[in-house]
């Protein structure tokens, strides 16, 4: 019988970010997050193209991304930023509601529609 091997990861794992973060290779928490939140906003529309949900929150995404680097590296006030934000979304928000916009798919639903019980 083989032995688990979660131990030699994790062993692994935990010694590569402390090897990262003692060198100092690895970025700050902040700055991940702001990463992270680009990426998947940026995935997202990849992934799900452009609709009505996405034209909305793929833009926010990778607003908030942005604006937490900003608050945190350039010191950027965040009453600054959540205001711009509201704008943006707001913008987006009307926009989305053009009839040229898509909706969303339903390949990516879970449940199906009352329509289609029928």
């Amino acid at each position: 019988m083989k032995k688990s091997a979660a131990l030699p990861i994790a062993l692994i794992c935990l010694g590569a970010v402390w090897f990262l973060k003692s060198t100092a290779l690895l970025p700050n928490t902040s700055t991940m997050l702001a990463l992270l939140l680009i990426i998947a906003g940026v995935l997202l529309g990849l992934f799900d193209g452009l609709n009505k949900s996405t034209l909305v929150s793929c833009p926010l995404l990778v607003y908030a991304g942005a604006a937490i680097y900003l608050r945190d590296n350039m010191g950027l006030h965040m009453s600054h930023l959540l205001s711009l934000g509201m704008v943006l979304a707001g913008l987006l928000m009307l926009l989305s509601r053009s009839d040229r916009i898509p909706e969303r798919s339903t390949r990516w639903r879970s449940l199906p529609d009352q329509q289609d019980r029928t």
